[in-house]
This record gives structure tokens, C-alpha cells and sequence, in this order.
């Protein structure tokens, strides 16, 4: 069950990501506040590869990470699902992950919630029965947006290197 806003949500539109996507994500990521809890910022090459394999996703899933747009078409960053990827050597492999990124001058205005919302709606009509959301224990940001959308902490544990901890959120999309 979700919880109802405090404000109108803003307007957003998710849109399968295209090429030049892949250089207006690198653009609003390329911040080391966005990318805490990601690595840092990544290549120009890292964001071309993912849009890529995310219109994959689209045309085989009917779900992917989409590109998320405000109401004036300007790209705010993406949200979406993705299968989680098999080759990884931890995370809940053969599970949906339901996931969102934002530039910051996207934070607290309702946006990641907004186009997490959205997201849900599209998974649950492509048959998904459930979701999880994988988020660093420090990212007290992301853990809100998820516990807003009704999703439970099902586990925290050891992230790879040890030094942190993370969260797995879950949610389940069956009908009743």
C-alpha cells in the first residue's frame, strides 16, 4: 500500500531511452553526490551500454529503465525495472529490481516517487509478480522512496568490500 502524497506529485514521463540519453544521463550523474552510493561518476561508454541494453529490456520485457522526463521534456535521469543481472556475484539474482537515479536539482520535488509510482503501474502490466529495490543502508534518500511505496525491508546485509551494508526492499504486485 502506498501512502498518499502531501503535495500534487509532479507531472513526468518515462520514455525508453534513446541514444542521446545516454549523454544527458552521463551529464546530470556526473555529480560525486548523485554517484555516493554508485562508485562515483562513470564514462560517457558506461551510460551508452546501458541505454542500449535497457531498449533490449524494453523490446524483450515490455519494462525497462526509463529515461524520465519533467513536464517541459527536460531529462531529470531514469527509473524503471530491470532483471537483476545474473553475472553479478551477489544481490538477488533471478529477482526485478525497481530502481531510480535523479540529477540533484531533481531531489525533493516528488520526482522519484512520482516516476517510481508510474513504474509499478507498467511492471504489474507486464505480469511482474514482484520487486525489489537494492539500496545502500547510507542512502537514506532512496530507503524513503521506497518505504513510501509500500515496499518492506526484507534483509539487510554486507555490500561486495564489506566496508557497508545494504537493504533489500520488497514489494509484491499480485492483485487482492
Amino acid at each position: 500500500m502506498t501512502t498518499s502524497p502531501t503535495r500534487p506529485l509532479p507531472d513526468v514521463t518515462l520514455r525508453v531511452p534513446t541514444d542521446e540519453d545516454a549523454h544527458a544521463w552521463h551529464h546530470v550523474f556526473d555529480d560525486p553526490d548523485v554517484m555516493e552510493f554508485l562508485g562515483g561518476p562513470a564514462e560517457l561508454s558506461h551510460y551508452e551500454e546501458i541505454t542500449a541494453r535497457q531498449r533490449m529490456h524494453d523490446a524483450q520485457l515490455g519494462y525497462c529503465l526509463w529515461t524520465l522526463l519533467d513536464a517541459e521534456g527536460q531529462v531529470l535521469g531514469f527509473t524503471g525495472a530491470q532483471p537483476w543481472p545474473a553475472h553479478k556475484e551477489w544481490g538477488p539474482v533471478g529477482e526485478i529490481e525497481i530502481g531510480w537515479r535523479l540529477g540533484r536539482e531533481a531531489w525533493g520535488r516528488g520526482y522519484a516517487y512520482a516516476a517510481a509510482l508510474a513504474t509499478l503501474e507498467r511492471v504489474r502490466g507486464a505480469g511482474v509478480p514482484k520487486v525489489v529495490a537494492m539500496i545502500d543502508d547510507a542512502n537514506v534518500r532512496s530507503a524513503a522512496v521506497a518505504e513510501r511505496l509500500g515496499m518492506t525491508l526484507a534483509e539487510t546485509f554486507p555490500l561486495p568490500g564489506g566496508r557497508r551494508v545494504g537493504r533489500r526492499y520488497e514489494l509484491s504486485l499480485a492483485a487482492g
